[in-house]
């Protein structure tokens, strides 16, 4: 059996403590995630949560050893976790952390076989994302230019080059202003993995974004120096929470009748793409989506709006 670690985990934080005497364990999966995959903090976070919830069922049984982990130990916590109401997506979401802990400690040794062999994961139903229509974009996108002052050119620039680019919440607020070539109108994304890939920006954007950094940068900098693009009054740079309420404010002054997300916007973005008649291939690549399947749900959603259109307009539909 492992011995309990003592030191924290490299984001300052111990091992979450419900993990009881597997805690070693998680420990070491989560500084393979941080160290060899390069995963992001947000993610880091995610799989610690779910092994964690894994490891304390475990320790509850009175499972004290990895090596006496089995299929059914998996089993039940999953059929736990939809005992509790936890979502298919969710549950799904869980296996898949707990089946990369458990292949990295039989790598390790630590254990003699993978016990989630041959376990599956929980059906679920693929729900289609869901999107603005174009009249809903440019409402939103419009709000900004009704107030004035740096933070609305900042707004401005920061919805343009979202919807623009179709980037993660996470990529666009952690962009450096290095990242941004606005005389080629192109970008450095880092993705999921710290993999990064290249997007192009709109002549649209490209303006918004110019025009934020001929002066609404600097003045809310206040002589403050930063690297990151977007920035707020105190000089940080922009969080992920603080950008998901300036989009839902924003969406509710445009009279936008339902929750509107920055990941609604990325939806938006690839929607209209193929609406348009892009490539998917193409659209995958500016999502960063490392599988086309990932990307192949947006061809449904085409598919849906042809479906919309031939049910309105024509005549024997």
């Amino acid at each position: 059996m492992l011995a309990r670690a003592t030191s924290p985990t490299s984001e300052g934080q111990g091992t979450p403590a419900d993990a009881g005497p597997l805690a070693p364990a998680l420990d070491l999966f989560l500084t393979q995630l941080r160290v060899e995959k390069g995963l992001s903090p947000n993610s880091v976070e995610a799989y610690a949560h779910d092994v964690s919830r894994y490891l304390a069922s475990l320790a509850a049984a009175g499972v004290r050893d990895l090596a006496a982990v089995n299929r059914g130990h998996v089993r039940d916590h999953l059929a736990g976790l939809e005992a509790r109401g936890i979502s298919a997506r969710s549950q799904a979401r869980a296996l898949s952390a707990i089946r990369g802990f458990h292949r990295l400690i039989a790598a390790e040794r630590l254990a003699p076989k993978d016990p989630t062999d041959e376990v599956e994961a929980p059906r679920r139903a693929r729900r289609l994302p869901q999107w603005l229509s174009r009249a809903e974009v440019e409402r939103l996108l419009a709000e900004p230019t009704r107030a004035a002052g740096a933070s609305a050119e900042r707004d401005r620039a920061m919805l343009e080059l979202l919807y623009a680019t179709g980037l993660r919440v996470t990529e666009l607020v952690t962009l450096d202003v290095n990242q941004v070539d606005l005389e080629s109108r192109v970008l450095l994304a880092r993705g999921k993995g710290s993999k990064e890939r290249l997007v192009p920006v709109g002549a649209v954007a490209a303006r918004a974004l110019r025009r934020y950094l001929q002066g609404p940068r600097e003045a809310l900098l206040r002589n403050r120096k930063s690297r990151d693009l977007f920035v707020t009054s105190r000089g940080r740079r922009m969080t992920r929470q603080g950008f998901f309420k300036l989009v839902a404010r924003y969406a509710r002054s445009a009279g936008i009748g339902r929750p509107v997300s920055p990941h609604k916007l990325r939806h938006s973005f690839a929607t209209h793409l193929l609406e348009g008649g892009a490539d998917l291939r193409a659209v995958q690549t500016m999502l960063g989506h490392s599988d086309v399947s990932t990307t192949e749900i947006y061809t449904h959603v085409d598919r849906t709006h042809a479906r919309k259109l031939h049910r309105r307009f024509h005549p024997r539909a």
